[in-house]
């Protein structure tokens, strides 16, 4: 982004900045604390495709928004390389399963397998997160998370065999 700054004799201070698709935004900020932000779909434009009017404290949070105060999205990169380290699968869990009948804590799947349980769907019930003495039963729904070697041990307890 192409940032340039000017002082308006009289007037305040203006600021225009050029985004990478060549469209442009010019925020005056007057010395009575109005701001006016321009837009620009085409910097070449000489007149501006939208104009508004905001006061400071809306200048200040449209920054803070910008900046990510409330959401942040995810770096694309880090989310592949993520992606490629961890699996989140959903394993049906069988009637031929030694883990039927049995807690999770009985069924000790993260000591044997590495793969952490998240959430286990029961029919129409979610249980997310769910503690150590929930009972496991065949049909149950595992949400697990692991690397893809743990998610296949996980899946081999859970009678998926070795095609899942």
């Amino acid at each position: 982004m192409k940032i340039k700054t000017a002082k308006l004799p009289g007037i305040g201070y203006k600021i225009s900045m050029v985004t990478a698709e060549n469209s442009m935004m010019v925020l005056i900020v007057h010395h009575n604390g109005k701001r006016d932000l321009y837009m620009f779909e085409d910097a070449d434009n000489d007149e501006p495709d939208f104009y508004i009017n905001l006061t400071a404290e809306e200048t200040r949070e449209i920054g803070a928004q910008l900046l990510g105060a409330i959401y942040q999205p995810v770096d694309v990169d880090k989310a592949k390389m993520f992606r490629k380290q961890i699996q989140i699968e959903w394993i049906e869990l069988s009637k031929e399963s030694q883990l039927v009948g049995k807690t999770i804590g009985e069924s000790e799947i993260r000591p044997l397998t590495g793969a952490s349980v998240i959430g286990i769907v029961k029919g129409e019930d979610l249980i997310a997160t769910p503690d150590i003495d929930v009972k496991l039963q065949a049909g149950d729904v595992i949400i697990a998370i692991g690397k893809q070697e743990q998610i296949r041990e996980l899946s081999l307890l859970c009678g998926e065999g070795e095609n899942h």
